[in-house]
């Protein structure tokens, strides 16, 4: 068993999880644990809801699974369930974070400007899962990203249908033309939150875009992992 390593809730997905991505252990400067909960494809998440109580009682058996197993700290690999936060948060007895939605707060108290959130579906992240995040729709501007065709092929599809290959300058192209838009309808944003954990990998792209800052769940993970008493790894 590993002294500090962070648990990681993962959909069922055939994808490749590049580095950069929250579900590739690479990603991190520790140990991680990742937990696939199996049925947990993207179309049962991404929505405006909570997931079904089947799934959600298999992220909560899970979730103990990854305490039992030594994770100091949990997060997940898609910000939508934010709406399941409370009751995955309650299962364990250590700090959790499904999404970078959660970041709001703190990202809000040190930002001026209004806060702008790139998302995988802009027509999923409505007023339930914001609520879920504290978040009023009116104090956000979002941009979605399933527009973009390969974006949706890959991440938005049923696990099936998913292609099997990621082309990366091509979907950081399209994940920067989308930040471009954000920024384009919303001049006065200060910061951009990433909500989906498939986005980190092109972070240093967008900040080098748009100029502001950027938020994902990988900043959470290194938190959370920190406050814990994990050793600052280089």
């Amino acid at each position: 068993m590993h002294e500090h390593m962070l648990g990681i809730l993962s959909l069922d997905t055939t994808f490749p999880r590049i580095f950069g991505d929250v579900g590739n252990p690479d990603s991190y400067r520790f140990a991680v644990n990742v937990k696939v909960v199996r049925g947990a494809d993207a179309p049962k998440i991404v929505k405006d809801g909570l997931p079904d109580e089947v799934l959600l009682q298999a992220f909560e058996v899970a979730a103990r699974d990854l305490e039992q197993q030594g994770a100091n700290a949990i997060v997940s690999t898609c910000g939508f369930l934010i709406t399941a936060q409370q009751r995955i948060a309650a299962s364990v007895g250590v700090p959790v974070m499904l999404s970078a939605l959660s970041l709001y707060p703190v990202v809000r108290a040190v930002t001026t400007g209004r806060i702008g959130i790139l998302t995988a579906s802009q027509s999923a992240l409505g007023s339930a899962a914001l609520a879920a995040a504290g978040i009023t729709s009116q104090d956000v501007v979002t941009q979605g990203m399933e527009q973009e065709p390969t974006f949706a092929a890959t991440f938005l599809a049923q696990r099936d249908q998913q292609l099997a290959t990621l082309d990366r300058a091509a979907m950081e192209r399209a994940v920067v033309s989308a930040a471009k838009t954000l920024q384009k309808r919303a001049p006065d944003i200060g910061a951009i939150i990433l909500e989906c954990g498939n986005l980190p990998p092109y972070a240093a792209a967008l900040q080098a875009a748009t100029g502001v800052p950027i938020y994902h769940l990988l900043d959470a993970a290194e938190w959370m992992m920190s406050a814990n008493g994990s050793p600052n790894v280089s």
